[in-house]
């Protein structure tokens, strides 16, 4: 079973959010990661670009696929992790860790629409059935 830090909210998309006062770290959940496979290849979002929640906005290749990263909320790109273009299996090594993706300042409480850890627990067992 793949592991789903309790503290963390997730997206339908497999992406997770960290609220850190009033900026939220994003990252894709181990299951996502696990999906994939090795990854070699990240590519994310702007600095201080702006983001609409459910917009691709980064995206992740592994040796046998790649996978768009939807932005689970809207807000400004405060941070991209700059680490991911040199050592991209941060991800697959550390994802709620050392393997976040980039860091928002939401415009609003944007997130009420996200999944706990055990909503989203329940998402992907269903979907591996």
């Amino acid at each position: 079973m793949n592991s789903v830090p309790k503290f963390l909210q997730y997206s339908k998309t497999h992406e997770w959010v960290r609220r850190d006062e009033d900026i939220l770290t994003v990252g894709i959940t181990d299951h996502a990661q696990t999906m994939l496979g090795d990854l070699v290849y990240v590519e994310l979002p702007e600095p201080e670009s702006n983001l609409e929640s459910g917009q691709e906005c980064a995206v992740v290749e592994s040796v046998k696929a790649a996978a768009d990263v939807y932005s689970p909320v809207s807000g400004e790109v405060v941070e991209i992790n700059e680490a991911l273009f040199e050592t991209p299996q941060l991800i697959n090594d550390d994802p709620y860790g050392k393997g976040w993706l980039f860091r928002v300042r939401p415009y609003e409480n944007e997130t009420a629409h996200l999944l706990n850890s055990e909503q989203y627990s329940k998402q992907v067992a269903s979907e591996a059935h």
